[in-house]
């Protein structure tokens, strides 16, 4: 039997939910009264806490501000219509954060601490979980080296959180996505596959360049000819070209998302044949030019489903169909959501019910 663990929880006595609009939550501006923590030292983790969400003390010598020991996960909690609450496959984040540990140098948090704490956290909070379409209640776990040296060393301290922020929609709009032809995102032999901070940090420079441009979101493409598509920006992409669904097989550049897994899942059982391979640049804009390519979206869990308009390519820009009339992505996007808000039977024992 599983330990049930020792959480030690201090409940705010200022609530801020009643401040709260809930009609205006932009992503991650906004958050839950509450926070989880918890302390690796010795070997151990330990000290799991509920407290109110607000400023915590750190040396400013600490590694992961010097080095770069820090890195994160997301998932989200929704409300179903009967009340009831359930977080979307955390297991699965529970085995990426782990990856992510591994690549940095940082220790591994056990399954039953990250499923417990986040569970624990979602509990105390739940009323800050909008009940209402395309809403939910994102969480933020991350970890970070906590060891007050300046040597160029792992930390032998670390701290675990969770935070919590009730959010809408991620993009509220079709996307307009510009092909990245100078720099790189990540690597062969690096860790783009892993969620840690650096390689968002790394990307913000590019990201505002396309912005300015006119663009929502890049598309990365490998480090070495920038002839194959990795991912987009805050998404994995997948494209369905000639009646396939295809996308970028996960290699230690590209992040091993839960929704493309989940995507990829569907599409296999509603019998559509799944390429999980190298996607050229060429094909993907050859497929939009003769009609081929009838669907192009981003998966991930703040994003979703997110339609791509058109894509951009060393100046010339490619229309693609209405997102409205996509047979697979619609029908991938209603599915989740059905799955999700506890509208449809979960077959997989995707939902972690709180």
């Amino acid at each position: 039997m599983t330990e049930t663990l020792d959480i030690k929880i201090k409940k705010t006595t200022d609530s801020r939910l009643s401040q709260t609009d809930f009609n205006d939550l932009p992503f991650g501006h906004v958050f839950s009264d509450h926070m989880f923590v918890a302390d690796y030292a010795d070997g151990e983790w330990k000290d799991f806490q509920i407290v109110p969400y607000g400023e915590i003390a750190l040396s400013p010598a600490i590694s992961a501000l010097h080095y770069g020991q820090s890195f994160f996960e997301g998932l989200k909690a929704y409300k179903h219509d009967d009340g009831k609450v359930s977080i979307f496959r955390p297991d699965k984040n529970a085995v990426r954060f782990n990856k992510s540990a591994e690549r940095l140098c940082m220790p591994q948090l056990p399954e039953e601490i990250f499923l417990q704490s986040l569970a624990a956290l979602v509990d105390i909070d739940r009323d800050w979980i909008p009940a209402k379409p395309n809403y939910s209640l994102y969480l933020r776990p991350f970890m970070f080296a906590t060891a007050p040296y300046l040597g160029v060393a792992p930390s032998k301290t670390y701290k675990y959180m969770v935070l919590a922020c009730p959010t809408g929609l991620y993009f509220s709009k079709v996307l307009r996505v510009k092909i990245e032809t100078h720099y790189t995102r990540s690597a062969e032999g690096g860790m783009g596959y892993a969620k840690s901070s650096g390689n968002y940090g790394g990307a913000m420079l590019p990201a505002r360049k396309a912005t300015e441009e006119g663009f929502d979101q890049l598309i990365w493409t490998d480090a070495r000819d920038h002839k194959y598509i990795e991912e987009m920006g805050a998404a994995n992409a997948i494209f369905v070209l000639d009646g396939k669904v295809i996308t970028p097989s996960t290699q230690d550049t590209i992040l091993d998302g839960v929704t493309r897994d989940t995507v990829l899942t569907l599409a296999r059982e509603w019998g559509y044949t799944v390429e999980e391979r190298k996607v050229a640049v060429a094909e993907i804009l050859e497929g939009a030019k003769n009609g081929k390519l009838t669907d192009a979206f981003g998966a991930g869990t703040a994003a979703t489903i997110a339609p791509v308009g058109s894509i951009s390519h060393n100046g010339e820009e490619y229309f693609l169909s209405d997102p409205k009339e996509r047979e697979f992505s619609q029908k991938v996007l209603k599915t989740l959501d059905a799955i999700r808000y506890g509208n449809a039977p979960d077959t997989h024992g995707w939902n972690y019910m709180v």
